[in-house]
């Protein structure tokens, strides 16, 4: 898939057809967090896969959206020493994202508000914390990106137009 079209359809999605993602399907998903660029190279992530249904389940009350983990075929939380470095779990997430995307999979960040559970429930090290927990899964629908053109997604997307967003100088 072209990258402008994955950026321009990529969607959130909360809910999950009750299908599971094959295993070298999670692992291409999961070499694509591995491949992000981090601060001075310090791949500071560690990635706990979380697809048990009662391992989601107790994920599922620490996060603010629980259904999202619950209905999905597996979700992978995603942890720093002491819940630092935001911006390369970020360019984690959008990597595993797209690639998840390009394999016909959708997904959607979950945020954790429940840090404390979230360690326990997730069995982490002292000082390691969950920064986000994304869960994944095929959607109910079938997703067809290539039925429009990158610029119909981009004018469709509920998003700001970009000159509200940008200013030179």
């Amino acid at each position: 898939m072209d990258t402008w079209l994955a950026v321009a359809s990529k969607r959130d999605w909360r809910s999950y057809a009750d299908r599971p993602v094959p295993e070298d399907v999670q692992q291409r998903i999961l070499d694509a967090g591995r491949l992000s660029g981090s601060s001075v190279n310090k791949q500071p992530w560690l990635f706990v896969v979380v697809e048990s249904d009662d391992a989601k389940e107790r994920i599922a009350e620490v996060v603010y959206a629980g259904e999202n983990i619950r209905t999905c075929a597996f979700a992978v939380a995603i942890a720093t020493d002491g819940g630092k470095y935001p911006f390369d779990v970020g360019r984690a997430l959008q990597n595993m994202f797209l690639t998840a995307w390009n394999e016909g999979v959708v997904s959607c960040p979950n945020g954790v508000k429940d840090a404390e559970a979230a360690v326990r429930e997730l069995g982490l090290d002292e000082g390691r914390l969950p920064v986000n927990i994304p869960s994944f899964g095929y959607p109910k629908r079938p997703q067809d990106p290539e039925t429009r053109s990158a610029e119909e997604w981009s004018a469709e997307a509920n998003r700001k137009p970009l000159d509200e967003l940008v200013r030179r100088v």
